[in-house]
């Protein structure tokens, strides 16, 4: 498949705002439990709010850019939402803005505030408007977590994302990088989480590269249904095209394929791979050994500049079956 920037962007800017945002209440429920020291509502979980709600918009922003007229979003997008019944794309329209209302009204309880338990569970966990709102976010990030992840894992023809691994690869690296994010935020707000988020952002990017090895090493292996002789109806043990019938390029050449060479594609993921698992574990290691408070924010700079590469590589390594009418030029 031909990667769209925009969709990349979008993909990859949302996650690590939905993962953010899931940090924030991990710390938040951590700091109620007494096993965190807590923090301030104003400067860490309303302004980390704000973080997340700038990246959502980002990725709302760059999902403009992928429509043929964007001047017609709003209409487009309201047409879209009326296919929530039949569509992930549809479903996904619904779920970003109720998870950036949440975000928006967590954001809002902190900074005013709303922290005043209404309940104390077992006498040790507080129940206050902020938790609840909190709670209802994170359920909303891993519902648009699925969402997002399904508009692609379910087009059976691309076997390469037909696959539960797809869904658990936009999971983990979504929370890979906006806990990566948290420790990075954590660093320059001068609050003494680092490590705490560092470690969990460790243990997600670690079961990322895991995930993402299986879904490598499937993809590899697939035996597409597929092939010149269904394609064009032919039985014959061999069959070679010569040509597409055109001189030069097409839509679906430009919209169905990469047009990279195989040393290209083998470069960007080697590049990903170092980036998103390799060097990001090992800057926020060096942080927490060094205590310092800029390791954390370049290995977040470095773990997205990989999820860039990452996420081009996964529309890269998608094999449309209608790129057998049209392997070649001439």
């Amino acid at each position: 498949m031909h990667p769209a920037y925009s969709v990349i962007f979008l993909t990859t800017l949302i996650g690590a705002g939905q993962g953010l945002f899931m940090a924030l209440v991990t710390g938040q429920v951590y700091s109620l439990a007494n096993l965190l020291d807590p923090q301030d509502s104003v400067t860490f979980y309303a302004a980390g709010s704000l973080v997340a709600l700038a990246l959502l918009a980002g990725g709302l922003v760059a999902a403009v850019f992928h429509l043929g007229k964007p001047r017609y979003f709003v209409t487009r997008a309201w047409r879209g939402v009326t296919q929530w019944r039949t569509s992930w794309l549809s479903r996904e329209l619904i779920a970003l803005p109720a998870f950036m209302l949440a975000v928006a009204l967590y954001a809002c309880a902190h900074y005013f505030g709303f922290t005043r338990p209404w309940l104390v569970v077992k006498g040790q966990l507080p129940i206050d408007a902020t938790l609840l709102l909190g709670t209802l976010g994170v359920l909303l990030a891993i519902l648009l977590f699925v969402c997002t992840a399904m508009i692609y894992a379910s087009l059976r023809f691309l076997q390469e994302w037909h696959s539960p691994l797809t869904v658990a690869n936009f999971m983990l690296f979504g929370l890979a990088s906006g806990f990566t994010l948290a420790a990075a935020f954590s660093a320059w707000s001068g609050v003494a989480l680092v490590g705490f988020y560092g470690m969990w952002a460790v243990i997600f990017t670690v079961l990322a590269a895991i995930t993402r090895g299986l879904s490598m090493r499937r993809n590899g292996r697939i035996k597409h249904k597929s092939t010149p002789q269904t394609a064009i109806g032919v039985r014959h043990t061999k069959v070679t095209q010569k040509s597409m019938g055109f001189m030069g390029g097409s839509f679906n050449t430009r919209e169905f394929f990469h047009g990279a060479g195989a040393g290209t594609i083998g470069a960007v993921r080697l590049f990903f791979m170092a980036m998103v698992f390799l060097v990001p574990v090992a800057l926020l290691a060096a942080s927490n050994a060094l205590e310092s408070a800029y390791l954390p924010i370049l290995a977040f700079a470095v773990q997205y500049a990989g999820l860039l590469a990452e996420r081009w590589y996964f529309f890269a390594e998608a094999r449309h079956p209608q790129n057998l009418y049209y392997q070649s030029v001439a």
